[in-house]
């Protein structure tokens, strides 16, 4: 309980959470809503103009009026703390405060808690599904923050989690509430070991350890299983069955395919009543397909964490209540084809200077479009080079051209 929540000298619970954003119509819903009882109001921070979709406005003009008040809170709340082990930040990489302010955070709390990790839960721009115009270019900004700042990012593609609920989970128009009950269940297990007791447990130092082989190349692809409806429920499965269908590309919470890469490292997080012989056996069997290939200067691949806690999920969910679960957290060369084509858009746009106006009146400059542009080349090269890929690259950006 006191992993995620501080007791006041009531005897209450509070949760050591910043809720931020520029604009104050979100947070309102929060201070006004079911459980506005449950948090401190002092940690719930809204400014009184949004961002508009950019990301210079929330990183260097209306986002430099709020970070002190963001700071102050912040130290307040690692105060509290007997033993401060990181942060976890959720953002999207879209929009103008995810990512504007959010890359600002990210060089603030490097600056004063240098040492601390700090994990990203971060949602992307899908390939189809877009709702904002300048997507390509608040992303790439971000990223930029991201590679240097972030000890780990689990990344969600909306479209992904979309199709996830549409046909795993039988949802016919999905709404955010169901998205996000997604993601809230990944974000889960991924910290179940850190707030209940287990026979294998692991914390965050010790799942980056083995996930992040070189600093840039800390972007992992999260996979859940069962994820079936509460209609298409049959009965508990074995080790192997989760762990196969963890390897399934239908489960991924971001769309790429792993057959067209390398794992570098795979962490399985286990939930509910399993053996460890009985996971012994099962990664071995994993270890023999021809569709799970690894890079060849890592010859052991895999990581455990068993939790005897079974998940939980939300009363009148989506998914039925099971007791066993497993999250797969892979390192993958493939998730390179999500940059790719988020550098294609990017170069589309600012072949054209389109829409760059509105980002040089915020205080940016042209050469920072270049330096993040080559940000993100550098890597997918990265990637690349990691997985024995001779070919780095994506596409035909050069300063030259433009």
């Amino acid at each position: 309980m006191n992993t995620f929540y501080h007791e006041a000298d009531s005897g209450q619970f509070v949760p050591r959470a910043l809720f931020i954003d520029l604009e104050p119509s979100v947070i309102d819903q929060i201070r006004r809503g079911h459980y506005c009882n449950l948090y401190n109001p002092n940690q719930l921070i809204s400014g009184k103009e949004d961002a508009s979709n950019n990301y210079a406005r929330g990183h260097y003009t209306v986002g430099s009026l709020l970070i002190d008040d963001v700071m102050d809170q912040t130290r307040k709340i690692v105060e509290q703390c007997n033993c401060l082990q990181g942060f976890l930040i959720y953002h999207s990489f879209g929009g103008g405060t995810g990512s504007g302010f959010t890359s600002l955070y990210l060089t603030k709390l490097t600056v004063d808690y240098l040492k601390k990790d700090k994990v990203e839960c971060g949602v992307y721009p899908s390939s189809k599904i877009s709702s904002v115009m300048v997507e390509p270019y608040n992303t790439i900004h971000t990223s930029q923050a991201s590679m240097e700042y972030a000890s780990c990012s689990f990344l969600f593609d909306n479209e992904a989690i979309y199709n996830i609920c549409q046909f795993n989970l039988d949802i016919e128009r999905p709404s955010y509430t169901n998205l996000n009950r997604l993601i809230s269940l990944i974000i889960s297990s991924t910290t179940a070991s850190i707030r209940f007791a287990g026979e294998l447990n692991i914390d965050l130092n010790e799942l980056q350890t083995n996930l992040v082989p070189f600093p840039l190349i800390h972007y992992p692809i999260s996979s859940y299983a069962p994820l079936k409806s509460r209609s298409g429920y049959t009965g508990d499965l074995t080790s192997e069955d989760l762990t196969l269908e963890c390897f399934q590309k239908s489960n991924q919470m971001i769309e790429c395919d792993p057959l067209n890469g390398r794992y570098m490292a795979c962490c399985l997080l286990y939930r509910g009543d399993f053996l460890p012989n009985d996971i012994t056996r099962t990664i071995e069997h994993i270890k023999e397909l021809n569709s799970v290939k690894f890079v060849e200067w890592c010859p052991t691949g895999f990581k455990v964490g068993i939790n005897s806690q079974p998940p939980v999920f939300v009363p009148e969910g989506d998914m039925t209540k099971i007791n066993r679960s497993a999250l797969l957290l892979a390192n993958n060369t493939s998730i390179t084809s999500t940059w790719i084509r988020l550098n294609e858009k990017f170069d589309r746009m600012f072949a054209k200077r389109a829409f760059v106006h509105w980002y040089i009146g915020e205080g940016m400059e042209e050469g920072e479009f270049f330096e993040a542009r080559e940000g993100l080349e550098t890597l997918v090269k990265e990637y690349n080079e990691a997985g024995g890929v001779n070919e780095g690259g994506s596409g035909n950006f050069d300063n030259k051209e433009y």
